[in-house]
């Protein structure tokens, strides 16, 4: 495919002012609520025979999302398009000041496969809301719900507003090398360097949403059977494959034996004696990356699962001990459902430890003693925090998702994503009526009285 001439298309339509009137970017949206909703079934069996989703899981973290997302955007889009008034400095009497949410013109989306229409389609309801044109780039490891997506979107959109573009990892080479207004990419830290750098050419701002190694901490008062719960469905939902899935679990010692015995009671009550027969329990992407995550089963004691059949590219949900610090499992995002248990015996180890590691995308704690939660909140960076629970910060529309460091930059969900694609220009309106002659050569005072006017003229 000419990938020039395509964007050149579609800069033409922008610049037309096309995609700029609320009726148009409300009707785009409600045309992608509708193509969801009218496809679903479809969807469901695309994101089974790609990940094995069961119906559940994957209405509600895929198709049901995006559809909030729809939703919440349609209620409040003509509020965040319209100018926000702003002071305008004492100089510029008499003045109007607003700054202008501007589209930035074709933006280009890179998804992920371990939520393929989530992570694809959600970032876009931000750039069909801003006023842009996009080019999608799908996931070649989620390649049936790649399928379906092509001809919906073909049927519902023109090409020269939006478009969806299947390839390998050269068409996305591809793609990063022509020149976009925007470019929004979700995966690993390190494809997200490569992104970076090619944008980089052309001076393009991006949103990077990346991963990283989601600490879970667990103090000695959090309520072992609820805390295990909520950590063993943050972590095993999706087989593990979630950026924001705790990916090693810090626990006080004077409750590990009992946590460690909750979790297992947890996952046998969510997903039997036998997973891999489990309607629930999703599988791993592919063969390359089953075989890396039985690599990890090897650096510390298996107490929980650890089993595998490759031909089913099934892993049981793993819980390890006796991690070695220097360790693979310990130094590498894991992105599966393998979980390194380490005990502590103070708080003041495991944040010495997250201070010397990069930032992860999330951090969770389980304490209900305020001092300490403020204690890590202040002594930790992150993506977002969840204190008690697990995930459940993603999922709330006015919160803000995004990275901090290796885990990325930038966020969208909700105002966010309108906010991510659109440019906020100052627009500042001035009177001929008066014109002080103040500001002009030569200096009409001495400079310290002009010191002290700089004050109250800002």
């Amino acid at each position: 495919m000419n990938f020039k001439a395509l964007i050149s298309r579609q800069r033409e339509y922008f610049q037309s002012g096309a995609t700029r009137g609320l009726e148009f970017r409300h009707e785009q949206l409600l045309r992608l609520a509708g193509l969801l909703e009218a496809n679903e079934g479809e969807l469901l069996a695309a994101l089974y025979a790609d990940l094995r989703k069961s119906p559940h899981e994957a209405y509600a973290a895929e198709i049901g999302f995006v559809l909030g997302e729809i939703h919440r955007t349609l209620r409040h889009l003509s509020g965040w398009m319209k100018p926000e008034r702003r002071h305008s400095p004492m100089l510029a009497w008499p003045a109007r000041s607003h700054i202008h949410s501007d589209p930035y013109g074709v933006a280009l989306i890179i998804g992920s496969w371990n939520y393929p229409l989530q992570l694809l389609l959600s970032p876009l309801v931000g750039a069909i809301a801003a006023g842009n044109c996009a080019i999608l780039k799908p996931s070649e490891f989620a390649p049936r719900t790649a399928e379906v997506l092509d001809p919906l979107i073909r049927a519902n959109y023109p090409e020269n507003y939006l478009t969806l573009v299947q390839g390998d990892r050269e068409t996305s080479e591809a793609l990063l090398r022509e020149r976009f207004d925007r470019i929004f990419f979700t995966g690993g830290t390190e494809t997200g360097r490569v992104v970076m750098t090619a944008a980089a050419r052309h001076l393009t701002p991006v949103t990077l949403e990346l991963g990283g190694k989601c600490p879970c901490i667990v103090s000695h008062d959090a309520p072992v059977d609820t805390t295990a719960r909520r950590i063993v469905w943050g972590k095993f939902m999706n087989a593990g494959q979630t950026c924001i899935a705790p990916d090693h679990l810090w626990v006080d010692r004077r409750i590990a034996v009992e946590l460690l015995g909750a979790m297992k009671k947890a996952l046998v009550e969510f997903y039997g004696e036998f997973p891999q027969q489990c309607p629930d329990y999703g599988r791993i992407v592919s063969r390359r990356h089953l075989e890396r995550l039985e690599g990890y089963l090897k650096q510390g004691k298996v107490v929980c699962g650890g089993e595998c059949v490759a031909a089913d590219l099934y892993m049981a949900p793993t819980i390890l001990t006796d991690v070695p610090w220097a360790s693979p499992v310990m130094t590498e995002e894991i992105f599966g459902p393998v979980l390194p248990m380490i005990e502590f015996g103070e708080m003041a180890e495991v944040l010495e430890n997250l201070r010397d590691r990069p930032k992860p995308l999330a951090l969770y704690l389980f304490t209900n003693d305020r001092a300490l939660q403020e204690r890590v909140l202040a002594e930790t960076q992150s993506g977002g925090v969840c204190i008690n629970d697990t995930i459940l910060q993603i999922l709330g529309h006015d919160l803000p998702f995004g990275g901090v460091g290796e885990s990325g930059m930038g966020n969208y969900h909700g105002r966010a994503s309108f906010d991510c694609f659109s440019h906020r220009r100052v627009v500042m309106r001035r009177h001929f009526a008066w014109d002080s002659k103040f500001r002009y050569p030569p200096p009409k005072v001495s400079l310290p009285l002009f010191k002290r006017l700089l004050r109250f003229l800002g």
